[in-house]
Parts: structure tokens; sequence; C-alpha cells
């Protein structure tokens, strides 16, 4: 069990001594009108009115009979001035025995001070909860006309970990994620603008599918079979193609068993969407069109800074395939080569490999390593070999290929898409050569799913098919350096562990 600091200890005798005055520290309700920049915005129709605000007090100024506290709420903070003669004799005295971080609602009259700072004169005040632990108040001083900060709550890990403290104290963090919300807004909006259906697939399947990765499990007792955390939803809105939905997203929640880097955490979001009798070059223009009314959506232009770079979404986008995005960063072309020619290559060029990987998959790391990283701007890398990808639909004009296209922005993969594979033969087959590679070791290979191939021979229209990564984009709109920024509660070791 934790030990007691000094500093909870002392809050919860100030609790106590509130519980003597007969005070509740942790009220029910308040009637909150009013935010804090609301009212400083407003401040020429709201002098001398009535407005109500709550929130947590951040700094306390005491002189007296008489002090200066700062309310931040959600959307900032505003400075309010409480008075013994004002208040009464018993709400000042609890006023004074309360904290930095204690929840408080004021209700009272918009004033400007002498010094030009709108606040608010409080008439009521109550406390809303007490806080026992104290917050790491960020302090500033003007040193050499240069504003420096002291006691920042900066530890990165510790920030992830308590991600509610860093939200208080760090009130720039609130705004990536209210970004965030806007570039899933914008998503929706422009999908039901094109009449997409928002629909609804399992988390928990059966047997998972429609990505390379290791799924996390559980168990179901009352029906005593495993069950498996989805990594995709992809084979579940396919299904709902041919069911004959024609146009159907969703945003999920998806969950792999792999790394944690900077690009990867275990549980992450995406957008994953079907269009029935439209292919993979159509697609393309349509992702131009939706990330640039994204963009534009969120920050009312095309061009944002991600890590330094200026990046231009405006259409059209460069489009490569594969081998000549490799061939055009390495000098090298492996179009032409087998397994051991490229197993020699990765060697070459010192990229990890084992003899799990097949074809595709060195392939892959080759692209991962050498030639994903430099594509900062828009691109469309297309074309890949049909052992890379066991869902696309073979290339009508070269079936060593597959109808698949990913778009690579600020150094790495924001989404995949393809010319979805409908022919439940030749479906068939692609799932018995990953289980091939299964054989082989690779523990990422997908596995045979009986019912999907049975819808598949009802029959699946010409079909295309886009994943977007939430996480990726949000992180390239807000110029967040790793994954982590721009999740609320990222997976992390257990503390102590």
């Amino acid at each position: 069990m934790e030990e007691l600091n000094p500093l909870v200890q002392l809050r919860k005798e100030k609790l106590q001594k509130l519980a003597d005055m007969d005070v509740n520290p942790y009220a029910y309700v308040f009637e909150q009108k009013q935010h804090s920049t609301e009212i400083i915005e407003n401040f020429d129709n709201l002098e001398n009115s009535t407005v109500s605000v709550a929130g947590r007090m951040m700094s306390v100024r005491l002189m007296g009979k008489a002090a200066f506290f700062h309310l931040q709420d959600r959307l900032g903070k505003i400075q309010v001035y409480i008075r013994k003669d004002k208040v009464g004799d018993q709400v000042y005295e609890l006023f004074k025995l309360l904290d930095i971080g204690d929840l408080v609602g004021v209700e009272g009259t918009v004033f400007k001070t002498r010094t030009g700072e709108i606040s608010i004169i409080a008439e009521k005040f109550q406390l809303l909860a007490k806080s026992l632990r104290p917050l790491p108040i960020v302090k500033e001083k003007i040193e050499e006309e240069e504003k420096k900060v002291y006691d920042q709550f900066a530890d990165i890990e510790m920030r992830y970990r308590q991600r509610y403290v860093d939200l208080l104290v760090n009130p720039e963090v609130k705004d990536v994620f209210v970004i965030r919300t806007k570039i899933i807004r914008a998503i929706r909006k422009f999908l039901d603008g094109h009449d997409f259906l928002e629909v609804e697939t399992p988390v928990l399947q059966p047997i998972y599918g429609g990505a390379a990765a290791r799924p996390f499990v559980t168990h179901h007792n009352t029906l005593d079979i495993d069950l498996y955390l989805r990594i995709a939803n992809e084979l579940y809105l396919k299904r709902l193609i041919v069911g004959g939905l024609e146009r159907v997203y969703e945003f999920a929640k998806d969950f792999r068993n792999e790394g944690i880097d900077r690009f990867h955490n275990p549980e992450f979001t995406q957008v994953e969407l079907y269009i029935a009798y439209k292919d993979y070059i159509w697609l393309m223009k349509f992702v131009e069109e939706l990330f640039t009314m994204v963009v534009k959506e969120v920050h009312n232009t095309t061009k944002i800074v991600y890590q330094g770079n200026e990046i231009d979404f405006n259409p059209p986008w460069p489009r490569l395939t594969i081998f000549e995005a490799i061939k055009e960063h390495t000098g090298i072309d492996i179009s032409k080569m087998n397994e051991e020619g490229i197993r020699k290559t990765a060697r070459d060029l010192e990229v990890k490999e084992d003899p799990s990987m097949g074809y595709g998959k060195l392939i892959d790391e080759i692209f991962g390593d050498h030639v994903e990283p430099k594509l900062i701007q828009p691109t469309f890398i297309m074309d890949h070999p049909v052992e890379m990808s066991p869902l696309a639909k073979k290339h009508r004009e070269d079936p060593r290929l597959v109808e698949r296209f990913e778009p690579i922005i600020g150094g790495k993969e924001i989404g995949n898409a393809f010319t979805e594979l409908n022919d439940p033969l030749d479906q068939r087959e692609r799932f018995l050569d990953q289980m091939k590679l299964r054989d082989r070791g690779d523990e990422e290979a997908q596995v045979i799913d009986e019912d999907y191939l049975r819808a598949l021979e009802y029959g699946l229209p010409p079909t295309a098919g886009l994943g977007i990564g939430i996480d990726r984009l949000v992180m390239l709109l807000t110029d967040s350096a790793s994954i982590r920024d721009v999740i609320f509660f990222p997976q992390m070791r257990p503390e102590g562990s």
C-alpha cells in the first residue's frame, strides 16, 4: 500500500474539519450555466450580470478578509474574487480550508479589476469535491525577458499513466483530443454524405482474420469456447456486402498482440469501409478527396507541418508500385527475384529476417526499413505481390501482383486498400498458402475462415475496401511524435512491475 504523503494527510485533516462544520465535501449537483472563456469573450454583454460557474481552483491568493483564486473549467480559466462580507463568515471559513485542486461552484457578478482582468465577485460559493492529492502545479517566472517553466509535470511515463493529472496541469494536451474528435466527426460526415451505412460487427470472434497479426485470446465460460479479440473487422464487413448493403463502414477498436512503439499500441482505432461495384483505382481518388476534406475541416488548409516537414494533401498524389519504390530508394530491382534472392537482398541491406518469413514478408520488411520512412508527402504505394495480400484480388494485368495500395504520409502507412478478392476458390487457395506459412513459424499468417468462404460462395460483388488508422492520422494532424500522445490511456506495464 502506498505510504501516506504528509500533504495528503494534511488534506485529510481538513476534510475532517469540514465534516465537523457539517459541510458535505462531495456535493451531488451544481447548476453550471456558463464557462470561463464564454464569460471573457462576452464581457461587454455580461458585465454586472450574474453568472454561475464551476471548476477547479488552480491558484489562491489570500488577503485577510478577501481572496483571489483562478477557477479552471473545460474551456479555460477565470479569476474569482471572494470577500468575507459578501459570502458570510461560515462560507469564508470553509473557503480558507480549501486547497489548490479542489472543485468549487461560484455564483456571482462579472466585473473587471483595476488591473483590467475580467473576474467574478462571488456571492454564493460551494465546495463540490475536496481534492486529497496536491496537483503538480506548473510555475512560471520571467528571467531576462524570457518565460521559464518550473516544476512541470513532464515525466512522459507519469503523464501517460495519470492522464487525468496531465489534462489538468497541461491543458494543451486536451487540444489533441479535441482535434481527434473533429477528425472522426469529419470522416463520418464524409462517408454519410456518400450514402454509406455505419454498422457494428463483433469484437469477440470465434476465428480472427482480416489482417496479419497475432490475436489476444479469451474464454467464454457458458459456451466453453475460446474467442479472439478482433484484429480487424474486414471479413464481417464484407459479409454485409454479400448481404446486399453495398456501402458500409465501421469505426472499430481492434487488438493485436504485438510490440509497442511510437507507431503501435495493442489496442487501436481504425475505420474500415467497403463499397460494392468499385475498384482500387476509384478508391484512390476517393481517398484523396476524403483526406483533403478532413484536413480542411480540421485546419482550414490542405497543408500541415508534421515533425518539421510541410505536407501538402492537395491531389493528385504520386503513385508508385512497391517494386518501383524499392528500386528508387535502394537502387535494387527485386521485381524478378525469387524468395532466396529477396532474402539475400534483405541481408545485404541489413534488414532483419528469419526462416519463418516468406517472400511477401521479406519484401514488406525491406520496404519498411528503406522506403517508407522517406515518403513524407502523400504517396500511394500500389500493386503488391500476391503473397503479401491474401485478401486482395489479383491484378488484372499481372497475376503475380494484387490490386492493393497503401497511402503513405509523413513516413508511415496510414491506411490499406484493395480491390477485394471475391473468387471463393482463389480465396481458399490463399488461405491454404497462409497456413503453410504458419507451419513455417509465421504466427501472424492468417487462418482459414470457413464461414467467410461460404459467404463468398453466395457471391461477393466487385468491391473496393479501405482501412484507415485513426491514431496515426491524428498523430499527423496534431504533429504528435508518438501514438501514446493521441490515445487517452495507452497500454503500459503495471506500476512496479
